[in-house]
């Protein structure tokens, strides 16, 4: 597979400065939430999981800063949370004001803040409509971070991005951030079958791609077939395709590091669970703490 095929299969928006946006033409933002499946059944290690560390670390502004189409924000704010909402991809973003729209009045969403921003300017962006803000935790979360291709080839942006992370938490505060099992894909050329995000009740067929270039992972290519035709709303197969940068394990934790200036603790889990617990994950989740001072 070529990169010019891949380049010319990807939505060329550029719905802020930064990020293109992979959602642009609307195909998978129409359909994610069918992949993502009901939301009151959101997987239940993943809601404990992380609700459960935001409480014992007594946080209460927690910043979505890939907040799709606000499913994730929803689950926090009926846990309880003041959630600010942000994204790239302004078709994302309409799924997440229509569903702030519908729970109206409901008054926990009263606050629900949802925004267009860019991870490369996240700091300036948040300060347009929230100035001087600083959020107890982020989430970047569903593989979203590994949406950011590495176009200099020297990870100098992706770096940056982190880097925005870190200076919108308040020191103590917590980034939780996940990749999928890159280095397995990589390996197998096959995406691990389990899921701890999704409960899509229809067939679903992903077909991994990796691009390699001089002999490195560039790109990895995940084309998804979602038959949702039975439920009568929709006629045919939903089809896409989404590019993800391969982030191995190891490289991922050292650019993180230093992302914090390599005085943050760094916890790593697999698919919610301590890492000697899982042989082959689907994710890695990395949970980063902010130094007090």
């Amino acid at each position: 597979m070529s990169s010019d095929n891949i380049f010319r299969s990807r939505s060329q928006g550029v719905p802020s400065e930064g990020v293109k946006d992979q959602y642009a033409d609307g195909k998978a933002a129409r359909v994610w939430k069918k992949y993502i499946g009901d939301s009151n059944q959101r997987t239940k290690n993943y809601r404990e999981f992380l609700s459960g560390l935001l409480k014992k670390h007594g946080c209460e502004k927690v910043l979505d800063a890939a907040c799709g189409t606000g499913i994730d924000s929803m689950m926090l704010i009926d846990e309880g949370f003041k959630v600010v909402s942000v994204d790239a991809s302004d078709k994302m973003l309409k799924h997440a004001l229509k569903a702030r729209w519908e729970k109206r009045k409901d008054p926990k969403y009263d606050e629900w803040v949802i925004e267009e921003a860019s991870w490369e300017t996240l700091p300036k962006d948040i300060g347009t409509f929230l100035p001087g803000a600083q959020f107890d935790a982020v989430i970047c979360l569903g593989n979203s971070f590994a949406h950011l291709l590495d176009e200099y080839e020297d990870q100098r942006t992706q770096k940056m991005c982190l880097r925005n992370f870190a200076t919108v938490l308040k020191p103590g505060g917590l980034l939780f951030i996940d990749h999928r099992n890159h280095d397995a894909m990589i390996n197998s050329g096959a995406t691990p079958g389990h899921s701890i995000y999704y409960n899509c009740k229809y067939p679903v067929d992903i077909k991994t791609s990796v691009l390699v270039v001089r002999g490195k992972p560039e790109i990895i290519t995940l084309d998804y077939c979602i038959d949702a035709t039975e439920d009568g709303l929709i006629t045919e197969k939903s089809e896409f395709r989404l590019c993800y940068y391969p982030h191995r394990l190891h490289s991922f934790i050292r650019m993180l590091d230093e992302a914090f200036d390599n005085r943050a603790k760094h916890s790593i889990y697999a698919d919610f669970k301590p890492l000697e617990q899982v042989d082959n994950p689907a994710y890695y989740i990395h949970v980063m703490q902010k130094a007090l001072d």
